[in-house]
């Protein structure tokens, strides 16, 4: 088949790269979002997806609005059989989703119909998940909600970070796309609509939803940390200003700390939860690079009784 895809970030990446290998199909086009600002100098930067489809002589198209009629008129020109889509990042118009002869296939990393949404993976590490994994499905108006094509499974390890996680369901998850577009080509597949009951929601972590309450269990502390690592960050307040939370774990010999007090000893450091105690292993103090929470602590000298969160 003749496929555009739609890509942005990293994690789309092994996706194109499997469409690409195949043999079997001809990528014509990567769609992409504009370049944007990145680094010290925030200079304009391509995407990911961007400069691997330039890496490989393939067309890039970075329409501001997938709604611009220029991008529509070129995709017309194109005629794609199937666009499949990884974290493209923008919503498909109807004008757009007609265009396909075959569709738009998405790339979901979760078991629809759960935790439909822009952050399927960290809610899946906050929720405490111990199976997840990546589905495909054609995409329709609704918000992932049309029907599945294939589906694949992933367990969620106990120390998992939602960017540990995700790379794994970014490469399995590309043999899945790849298996889709192959079964969707000889006819062989055939979506199934999804189940209306199991749906969850699964909307973007914000920086607040990424603000530690001590007040919370150990486990829950420990979710919170690990869902909203690398982004957008777990953190807290110490004295004033923000601690990034990069690495806690559960301490369930420890249970006399208030929720948020601090106890510092040689090479450890704990915190007090609405349950038992989280060690703090890796933090990153504002403007400094992520340090032992160990060094962190024997540079501030720590006071007896002091809190985060407060």
């Amino acid at each position: 088949m003749k496929l555009v895809f739609a890509g942005t970030p990293e994690v789309a990446v092994p996706a194109l790269d499997a469409l690409i290998a195949s043999g079997r199909h001809e990528v014509a086009a990567v769609v992409t979002r504009p370049d944007a600002p990145a680094g010290r100098g925030r200079r304009l930067v391509a995407s990911p997806v961007a400069q691997r489809a330039e890496e490989a002589g393939i067309e890039v198209l970075k329409p501001a609005r997938p709604r611009d009629e220029d991008f529509l008129a070129r995709l017309r020109e194109i005629a794609p059989d199937c666009c499949p889509v990884v974290a493209y990042g923008a919503l498909l118009p109807k004008a757009a989703l007609d265009i396909p002869a075959r569709g738009w296939v998405n790339l979901h990393f979760s078991l629809l119909p759960a935790w439909r949404g822009a952050a399927p993976v960290q809610h899946s590490v906050m929720a405490g998940d111990e199976v997840t994994g990546a589905s495909t499905f054609l995409i329709e108006e609704g918000l992932d909600s049309g029907p599945v094509y294939g589906v694949l499974t992933e367990e969620v390890r106990p120390t998992d970070t939602s960017g540990d996680l995700l790379t794994r369901l970014a490469f399995a998850g590309a043999g899945l796309l790849a298996a889709t577009m192959d079964g969707i080509e000889d006819g062989t597949l055939h979506a199934v609509p999804q189940p209306a009951d199991g749906v969850t929601l699964a909307p973007k972590i914000t920086v607040e939803d990424a603000q530690v309450q001590w007040s919370a269990p150990a486990l829950r502390v420990d979710r919170v940390v690990r869902a909203c690592t690398p982004a957008p960050g777990a953190w807290t307040l110490f004295r004033g200003e923000r601690l990034k939370l990069v690495q806690v774990t559960p301490a369930v010999d420890r249970s006399e700390l208030a929720p948020g007090e601090l106890s510092a000893g040689k090479n450890n450091v704990f915190a007090g939860t609405g349950s038992h105690a989280v060690e703090l292993l890796w933090v990153q103090p504002q403007g400094k690079k992520p340090m032992r929470a160990a060094d962190w602590a024997r540079g501030v000298r720590l006071v007896p009784g002091e809190l985060l969160g407060a």
